[in-house]
C-alpha cells in the first residue's frame, strides 16, 4: 500500500511506493535516466505512467461483443457508402518516380 506524508507546510506529499528491481534492470533504468536528464526515480514514474496508459488503451479496445457488433455495422455502412458513389478517374498521366542514388 502506498504511505502518504505531509511536508513540513502540512500540505500532503504525493504517495510513495517501495519496488525492489534487479540489479540489471537497475542499472537500465539509471542509463535511461541519464540519458534524459532524469532522476532514477522520475524516470520510474515516467515509464510507470506510459505502461499504466498502454493498459488502459488495450482493456479499452476490448470492447463487448455489443459495441464490437456497432462497430462492425458502422464499418460496413461506411464501406457501401463509399462504393455507392462512382470511382473518380486520375487526371493526366502518372508521373515518374526518381530515385537518386547515394554517392
Amino acid at each position: 500500500m502506498a504511505t502518504r506524508q505531509t511536508s513540513s507546510s502540512g500540505k500532503s506529499k504525493s504517495p510513495r511506493i517501495q519496488v525492489v528491481l534487479p540489479e540489471e534492470l537497475c542499472q537500465q533504468l539509471a542509463e535511461f535516466a541519464d540519458a534524459e536528464s532524469r532522476t532514477v526515480s522520475n524516470m520510474a514514474k515516467v515509464l510507470i505512467q506510459q505502461g499504466v496508459e498502454r493498459l488502459q488503451q488495450a482493456q479499452a479496445s476490448q470492447a463487448s461483443p455489443v459495441q464490437a457488433g456497432f462497430r462492425a455495422e458502422f464499418f460496413r455502412q461506411e464501406l457501401e457508402a463509399s462504393q455507392a458513389q462512382k470511382p473518380q478517374r486520375l487526371r493526366g498521366a502518372p508521373r515518374r518516380v526518381r530515385l537518386h542514388r547515394p554517392d
